[in-house]
């Protein structure tokens, strides 16, 4: 990743309003995504709701072959651990967005999250299509404007970051 993304001195004060409302907008929709899924139940495993249904959708509906036996043969086998999984990634998701910090790389995992949840429910009933194809541009947007920058913690911590030796901060700087 090249360091010559959008800076704070090319962009309008709008622009850099408006990337943060956006990065703040798709945080709070994981942490309300988040937050249907419940462990109380095994994540709906007992009931056959909730995530359990909806992971279950890529088998009853497939999408991608290959992402459909994945689905069958091991996630659902294992299912309380993927619950977790999705419940941490999706919280961590929500919270690093929010508090800007190290946006990009979380742009990325969010287009990873997103591409899983659309193979698991594009076909199913009663879903609406569109919504996918646009948590992947959100978060395409999220990563080529490196949003964290403006109104987020990159922004207040990159130039100690760039400053610094620490293999740990120049990482950061990359995902920044």
């Amino acid at each position: 990743m090249a360091d010559a993304s959008v800076d704070a001195v090319t962009l309008p004060r709008g622009g850099r309003g408006m990337l943060a409302f956006i990065r703040v907008a798709v945080a709070l929709l994981w942490i309300q995504n988040a937050g249907w899924k419940t462990p109380g139940d095994d994540f709906g495993r007992m009931a056959r709701r909730g995530l359990y249904l909806f992971t279950g959708y890529a088998v009853e509906h497939p999408v991608f072959p290959p992402f459909t036996w994945l689905v069958e043969h091991v996630v659902l086998p294992n299912f309380v651990v993927f619950g977790w999984l999705t419940l941490l990634v999706e919280t961590s998701l929500g919270a690093f967005l929010l508090a800007g910090l190290a946006t990009r790389l979380w742009a990325l995992v969010g287009i990873a999250q997103t591409l899983a949840i659309t193979f698991s429910v594009l076909y199913a009933p009663h879903e609406w299509h569109w919504s996918y194809f646009l948590m992947l541009l959100a978060h395409l947007a999220l990563f080529a404007t490196a949003a964290g920058r403006f109104h987020g913690a990159d922004g207040l911590l990159r130039p100690s970051w760039k400053r610094s030796a620490n293999p740990i901060a120049r990482w950061l700087v990359r995902f920044s």
